[in-house]
């Protein structure tokens, strides 16, 4: 049964698990109520054709939230997964992408991620479809639900939180993309390979479909209709919370969270992690309330609505209390998606929750998986379609996000309503016991963190993480030295800011290990200093309402160190291109933003050492 947001069946949901929080006896539960737009399909269908003869190629039975609607035409032309990668290379081969239709597979990068591509190289519509080789076992004419809102949250309340529907200024999103995208099965797929022109893909551009893959050209073979009628709707949406509060510091506190809605039975995509955050909630409620447990911090568990269409959620919640939670929640747990299978284990966090994770793995037996042998080699980029992302990016909280998985063996049925529990059982040998056992683990590894991280006297974030990826960042710009010569650029002044933030976090070191850690009053000023480490590499030189992903490390705009570096490396591939006003700018603010972070670790102004 589908619980999509806003319906009843999701409002039934929250009521239930509201009621679960209070028989474990949590101290305090309630609700969050939120207004948002969601856009939700039309009273007549989406339609996918083909002209020239005109034929009819699909009427998909899903769509994909925050399309453009309307109706375009163009020729089409496949671009693989979409990546900006995968765009350089048709262009290399002479497509023309401008006022094509293009058609990409699933994977490797969220929806959002491949219809902002298509659009910056000229496409005026975009499809999407599970490839055989990447969704083995989902049906040939079943598609993909999903969002093309390149960001998180509510778009049409973009940096600020929807409480109030009735006052919603006329404003939306940055990255609202203004395309029509749906996603078609792959039997439509197959259809539509088989009427393209054009040189055949590479070998790793093709897939299982049975069909010649083949890049497509303008000039000649059939075009593609899109006709798109989605609707933007307003709905009510409720998050759930209860929590646990901590003896000494109860205004400071980890979040626990998992999605509740559904386009489908979602057993996989929200189920499980609904799942682990009752189990999760009853479970420490027992421990304090009947083994005796004593948390210093408090612990609060989060049910979210809307995270199918992009962390909603989730996302208005941190812009309601933008202006203090930075200052009292200090990690996020997510969910969501924690086991799809049984053979392997990833996750996505914050360069401060790694060493954690790596401890919390400790000890836990697994059968046939190494949860902690080079775990490096598990670690994945937050995508902007995980939960997490929105805390870390947008609020400067350390966030993590991880799952059992089948390795290459991919669970298809994410984002379908073939995401049932009998599909999600045959990726443990249809065992029960199986599937248990592996949420038991995610269960016990989101426990123990959550333990670590109420229970000791200092925060136990690894703030000095970031020292190596200031390090990193720095290798790569001494690539550039000869260019940055060219332009009478330095990097003295960014050194000094990164050698700031190193001997910051030495000294905390240092102070951590001559402080008194039973001393409240000391604790929590070195614990102060902790927690504004991941807010501070947040721009504040950017409007969170303008662009709200703000982190210069996982954050998408001018502003990130990301965003720098592939200025930079126009100098060498496309000097033309290079706009040395704008690239000054960002090293300027790139280092203050570097040096504010090492200011703020370092304690009082007495403390800081600024020769700049």
């Amino acid at each position: 049964m589908s619980h999509e947001a806003g319906s009843t069946r999701d409002e039934v949901l929250a009521s239930e698990i509201h009621k679960q929080f209070d028989n474990y006896k949590l101290d305090k539960v309630w609700n969050d109520e939120h207004y948002v737009r969601l856009q939700v399909p039309g009273r007549s269908p989406n339609l996918v054709s083909l002209e020239g003869p005109s034929e009819l190629l699909e009427a998909p039975k899903a769509y994909v939230a925050y399309s453009e609607s309307g109706e375009v035409s163009g020729k089409p032309v496949y671009a693989n997964y979409g990546r900006d990668g995968d765009f350089r290379e048709l262009l290399k081969g002479f497509v023309n992408i401008t006022g094509t239709v293009v058609l990409v597979r699933a994977g490797e990068i969220a929806f959002a991620d491949k219809v902002a591509n298509a659009k910056k190289w000229g496409a005026v519509g975009v499809l999407i479809y599970p490839d055989p080789a990447d969704f083995n076992g989902l049906g040939e004419g079943v598609p993909l639900f999903g969002h093309a809102h390149l960001g998180t949250g509510d778009p049409y309340t973009p940096g600020f939180p929807s409480f109030n529907h009735t006052q919603f200024p006329p404003v939306e999103s940055s990255g609202l993309l203004h395309i029509p995208v749906q996603t078609i099965s792959s039997s439509a797929a197959r259809r539509l390979f088989s009427v393209m022109t054009g040189p055949e893909c590479p070998a790793t551009w093709k897939g299982s479909l049975g069909a010649i893959y083949k890049f497509g050209l303008i000039e000649n073979g059939r075009t593609v209709k899109l006709q798109i009628r989605n609707e933007l709707v307003e709905k009510k949406i409720l998050n759930v919370f209860g929590v646990i509060k901590g003896l000494e510091e109860p205004d400071r506190y980890i979040v626990i969270g998992a999605q509740r809605d559904s386009w489908g039975p979602g057993v996989a995509k929200s189920g499980v992690g609904t799942a682990l955050l009752l189990e999760l909630a009853r479970t420490l409620s027992d421990m304090v309330k009947i083994d005796g447990y004593k948390p210093r911090r408090s612990i609060v568990f989060a049910s979210w609505s809307a995270g199918d269409f992009g962390a909603v959620g989730a996302t208005e919640w941190l812009e309601g209390y933008a202006a203090s939670l930075h200052l009292k929640a200090f990690a996020y747990i997510n969910l969501d998606s924690a086991v799809t299978g049984s053979a392997d284990f990833r996750f996505s966090a914050s360069p401060m929750l790694k060493k954690l994770l790596d401890e919390a793995l400790t000890g836990i037996k697994v059968s046939s998986v190494n949860l902690r042998g080079n775990l490096a080699s598990k670690e994945i980029p937050f995508r902007v379609d995980d939960a997490g992302f929105p805390f870390l990016a947008y609020s400067g909280i350390p966030a993590i996000s991880f799952s059992f998985h089948n390795g290459r063996k991919v669970y298809p049925y994410l984002g379908t309503k073939d995401d049932n529990l009998d599909n999600l059982l045959s990726f443990f040998g249809s065992s029960s016991v199986e599937l248990d056992n592996r949420m038991r683990v995610a269960a016990e590894v989101a426990g123990r963190m959550a333990l670590r991280m109420t229970h000791d006297h200092e925060l136990y974030l690894d703030y000095s993480s970031y020292d190596d990826r200031l390090r990193s960042f720095g290798g790569k710009l001494m690539m550039y030295r000869k260019e940055l010569a060219s332009i009478g650029l330095g990097l003295q002044w960014l050194f000094v800011a990164r050698g700031d933030f190193t001997r910051a976090t030495t000294a905390l070191t240092r102070d951590v290990k001559n402080t008194d850690l039973t001393n409240k009053v000391a604790c929590r000023a070195l614990n102060d200093r902790i927690m504004k480490v991941e807010y501070h590499f947040l721009s504040p030189y950017v409007s969170p309402k303008d662009t709200p992903l703000r982190h210069i490390f996982f954050g998408s705009g001018s502003y990130t160190l990301q965003a720098l570096l592939d200025h930079l490396s126009l100098q060498k591939t496309d000097p033309g291109a290079f706009n040395e006003t704008l690239f000054k700018t960002q090293m300027a603010l790139a280092t203050w933003t570097i040096q504010g972070a090492a200011n703020a670790l370092s304690g009082d102004i007495w403390n800081i050492d600024n020769e700049f």
